[in-house]
């Protein structure tokens, strides 16, 4: 039986942990490397990479096209993170976080940056009018849910993701721990969607687009392969939403750009316009 890890009085950076992403992981903020961001012709750029945080915006945008909002064009540029571009300094200067997705708002003078998957999808949202109801009480609701996902993701990502699939090790504690809170979340959602067509109201939102490529893709067996260890058939208010998102055109579009894995018709690494995802 190993030692139980008794933590130093204080921690200092040795060496990476391991795991898929030990090599971009470090204690410290700002760039590795210098290397300016690409720009294109729309008033909007985009920074990012498929995973559940990148895909919110590039959904929210093709829904704004499909509704008619031309000043909602946009480049979307690849960020590797794997290979630590959101470390180089043109990225860090849009997000000094270095995570993705990053947007910068051209329309605009001087430029807007925009970072923070939820930050990003507000001011679209508030910059077109559209997806986030007017009403106080409608907006709030709406609002609640946004701010639900960005405050309970880490625990499905970081947590149950990073202990399920990513760490070197499996850790029965850390999965039991982080399991039953994503059951938890699970059934918050199920709870809320048995009585509510969307996560606001009766209208699709912002709130939506936020939790769908988390949630959503968990239940439909896209996300860490885990659909049958969490036993995601018990949530079935949670599915039937699921199933219906994953229906819109846009949807289907919004999940494409940026990706560089899965079957090949899936994939576009750079979205210039409309017609690369034709």
């Amino acid at each position: 039986m190993s030692k139980p890890y008794v933590p130093p009085k204080v921690w200092t950076f040795e060496a990476p942990s391991g795991g898929q992403f030990a090599s971009i992981n470090r204690p410290v903020a700002g760039p590795t490397h210098d290397k300016p961001l690409p720009t294109g012709k729309h008033p909007l750029q985009l920074y990012s990479l498929a995973t559940p945080n990148g895909v919110k915006v590039t959904i929210l945008l093709e829904e704004l096209l499909a509704l008619g909002h031309s000043d909602a064009e946009y480049d979307a540029w690849l960020i590797r993170i794997g290979e630590g571009d959101q470390f180089g300094s043109g990225f860090v200067q849009v997000n000094p976080n270095s995570k993705i997705p990053a947007l910068l708002d051209r329309s605009v003078e001087p430029a807007v940056r925009v970072f923070e998957s939820g930050s990003i999808l507000l001011y679209l949202a508030e910059k077109f009018g559209a997806f986030l109801p007017k009403d106080l009480a409608a907006r709030t609701e709406t609002l609640n849910w946004l701010f639900w996902q960005m405050g309970s993701a880490p625990y499905l990502g970081g947590g149950f993701g990073h202990f399920y699939v990513y760490a070197p090790e499996k850790f029965e504690y850390a999965i039991n721990r982080f399991t039953m809170e994503a059951k938890r979340q699970l059934d918050v959602l199920d709870r809320r969607l048995a009585e509510s067509a969307y996560l606001g109201g009766d209208a699709y939102s912002i709130a939506d687009i936020a939790v769908w490529p988390w949630y959503g893709q968990l239940v439909r067996g896209n996300l860490y392969g885990a659909a049958e260890f969490l036993a995601v058939h018990e949530y079935t208010h949670v599915l039937r939403w699921a199933k219906a998102i994953a229906q819109r055109p846009a949807v289907q579009r919004g999940t494409r750009v940026n990706r560089t894995w899965g079957e090949e018709a899936s994939q576009v690494a750079e979205r210039h316009a409309a017609s690369d995802l034709e």
